[in-house]
């Protein structure tokens, strides 16, 4: 389930940044922050949805914006997040991008 209308932007300071979920009609947003490992490497170390837009999809769409990017930028991620390292457990087609 994701939340209509949802929209992810992304910042990326060279050695961070994040990934943030607006979410219509809400003052509060979600969030996926990331540091950078060298080039190559994204490590995804925290993921947050404040409870009044949890239970929607929120932390899922922003974990599959992070792939999506790693996809198109060839970078990899180290998923040391407990959310990000589960998304990654039941997506066995997300290996290759697995650092």
């Amino acid at each position: 389930m994701t939340v209509e209308g949802l929209e992810i932007t992304h910042t990326d300071k060279g050695s961070s940044g994040e990934y943030v979920a607006h979410v219509p009609d809400s003052d509060v947003a979600g969030r996926l922050t990331w540091k950078a490992r060298g080039d190559d490497v994204r490590v995804a170390d925290h993921t947050l949805v404040p409870p009044e837009i949890g239970g929607r999809g929120v932390a899922a769409a922003l974990v599959d914006a992070l792939v999506a990017d790693a996809r198109e930028q060839g970078f990899r991620i180290v998923p040391q997040c407990s959310y990000v390292e589960a998304k990654f457990r039941r997506n066995p087609d997300w290996a290759e991008l697995r650092a």
